[in-house]
């Protein structure tokens, strides 16, 4: 099964969002809260070019962020199986 990498702050409502669509799915996820870590934020930025959170990655391949994953969710489930 891949696996799914998910990284949030815990205010973001977004992550929230995409959390929901996940688990939605039945997949399971590792969430990465990155809230308090700005050096992990700093990483995340410059392995995926993107600002915001949450970040989704599916085997290392990034998705994007809770609107791609909506907007990507057949590619994803076809990912997952």
């Amino acid at each position: 099964m891949p696996k799914i990498q998910i990284y949030t702050k815990d205010y973001c409502p977004y992550c929230t969002k995409a959390k929901a669509t996940l688990k939605r799915e039945g997949w399971e996820f590792e969430e990465i809260d990155i809230t308090k870590d700005p050096a992990a934020f700093d990483e995340l930025k410059a392995k995926s070019n993107h600002m915001t959170v949450p970040q989704i990655f599916v085997d290392e391949n990034f998705i994007g962020g809770s609107d791609d994953l909506d907007a990507k969710i057949e590619e994803v489930r076809t990912m997952m199986k």
